[in-house]
């Protein structure tokens, strides 16, 4: 496991059922915020690397649930955000790919 990272709240302990004890501290609210950002890339990688597996992919809900708890939301005012977004904008479940916009036919 790197150092000097964002740990799940549970890790410490994880490592001390080992019998080692681990080296932490509390990040303050400002670290926190840029250690959630740098946690979110970590986990969206390991998501492209691992071939779409599930668990990868909770691990991105995780830190995003995490990030939108920062922003004052939970999990429900989250889901209202993007269930409105999805209402007035759409999904992705149709697959469009945008390439620009071209003038209008004339007849």
């Amino acid at each position: 496991m790197s150092q000097d990272k964002l740990v799940r709240d549970k890790i410490p302990q994880i490592i001390r059922a080992t019998g080692m004890e681990p080296i932490i501290r509390v990040a303050d609210s400002g670290e926190y915020a840029a250690r959630l950002r740098d946690k979110l890339r970590e986990e969206v990688g390991e998501f492209f690397t691992s071939d779409q597996d599930p668990e990868e992919l909770a691990d991105v809900l995780e830190v995003v649930y995490a990030l939108a708890q920062l922003a004052g939301l939970d999990r429900e005012e989250l889901e209202k955000l993007r269930a409105a977004k999805a209402e007035e904008r759409g999904g992705f479940v149709d697959r469009y790919i945008w390439s620009g916009n071209r003038p209008p036919r004339t007849a």
